[in-house]
């Protein structure tokens, strides 16, 4: 099942990231958000994402929901490109290349990397200030890992 995140036009103050932890969790929406579609999987693979790192493991049900929806409205305001700009700044270097890592294991959760995912891929590894190369390796690990290897 998917469900289409249509753009919102909205006169309401623009909302904005405040932690690391929000911009974290927002790169990870915005993968999953990046065809304009979310798939269930997809949606169950942010999570069980977010869950088990900190801070998110704290998080209840409720906090866990509130943050989600925060950054859904953000999406459906700004798009994937202004959730991705608002972000980046607000992430050391480290925690830049784990957003990237997540955010292309998480696009690939359905195993199928359509063009729309690859180019989001590769516009947050510019927004992250990541290097051609060492994008390319981080991309290049999450495919191995996601290679079903031992299918016919």
């Amino acid at each position: 099942m998917h469900a289409s995140i249509p753009p919102m036009v909205s006169s309401a103050p623009t909302r904005q990231l405040a932690s690391a932890a929000e911009a974290f969790a927002a790169i990870a929406l915005a993968a999953v958000a990046c065809d304009g579609e979310l798939a269930a999987l997809e949606a169950r693979g942010l999570r069980q994402q977010l869950e088990y790192r900190e801070p998110y493991c704290n998080f209840s049900d409720t906090a866990m929901a509130e943050l989600l929806d925060r950054l859904l409205l953000i999406l459906r305001e700004q798009g994937c490109e202004g959730l991705v700009r608002q972000a980046a700044p607000l992430l050391e270097p480290h925690q830049r290349e784990t957003a990237l890592a997540v955010a292309a294991d998480l696009t690939r959760a359905d195993h199928i990397e359509t063009s729309d995912e690859h180019r989001f891929l590769l516009e947050l590894a510019h927004h992250l200030e990541i290097t051609p190369e060492r994008s390319d390796q981080i991309l290049e690990v999450i495919a191995l890992l996601n290679c079903d290897s031992l299918a016919g």
